[in-house]
């Protein structure tokens, strides 16, 4: 399977903003980001104005970046939403929120989402009472996601979102419903993917 092996803060760099891509060290003084605002390469100390289709891309590669996916998975994801009723933007980050990995990391189980597709992999993670090492498994509703390995510790004190809940005896999250867009606490705006998408 591909992914992105290259340096991790040059993404955030690339796209102006914090993907949380490396855990708390975005959190640190260590960030690249917070080190170096240019953009990086030669002539990222020049950020020329964006014409419609740049804003798309820069805000297409944001997303990908922050939920750690290639292109043909992103576009598969979109294809799907496009497919559902209501609003697209609404659906398409709904199923990108509901991946495994995302929940893991929203849970507070992982430091980063990298993490959480690694801890996955490694099957650490159970859906249920089964374990799953798909990263990319779509959690529904009711479902329970724990550690395989009960004495593991939470990694860090995560601010739970609405639509999941933790169970600190336990030791285990449950996906209560899916998330509403305003629910969602990502700085993307999906409008922009698909004009980028619809060209």
């Amino acid at each position: 399977m591909a992914r992105y092996i290259g340096p991790k803060c040059k993404l955030c760099r690339r796209e102006g903003a914090k993907l949380f891509i490396k855990g708390s060290r975005c959190l640190s003084d260590k960030c690249g980001l917070t080190r170096r605002q240019q953009a990086p390469g030669v002539h990222g100390t020049s950020r020329k104005r964006l014409s419609d289709y740049g804003r798309g891309l820069r805000e297409k590669q944001k997303a990908k970046r922050t939920y750690g996916l290639l292109e043909r998975q992103f576009r598969r994801y979109f294809e799907i939403a496009s497919l559902e009723t209501g609003n697209v933007g609404h659906a398409f980050m709904a199923l990108l929120e509901s991946r495994l990995d995302n929940i893991v990391y929203s849970l507070g189980m992982t430091a980063s989402r990298g993490q959480a597709r690694q801890f996955i992999r490694y099957g650490r993670i159970q859906v249920g009472e089964k374990v799953v090492k798909s990263p990319s498994f779509k959690v529904k509703p009711g479902l329970v996601i724990s550690f395989t390995n009960k004495d593991q510790p939470l990694v860090r004190d995560a601010a739970l979102p609405a639509w999941l809940s933790w169970d600190i005896s336990k030791k285990r999250g449950t996906m209560e419903k899916y998330p509403k867009r305003e629910q969602i606490n990502q700085d993307i705006n999906e409008q922009l993917i698909i004009e980028h998408y619809s060209r």
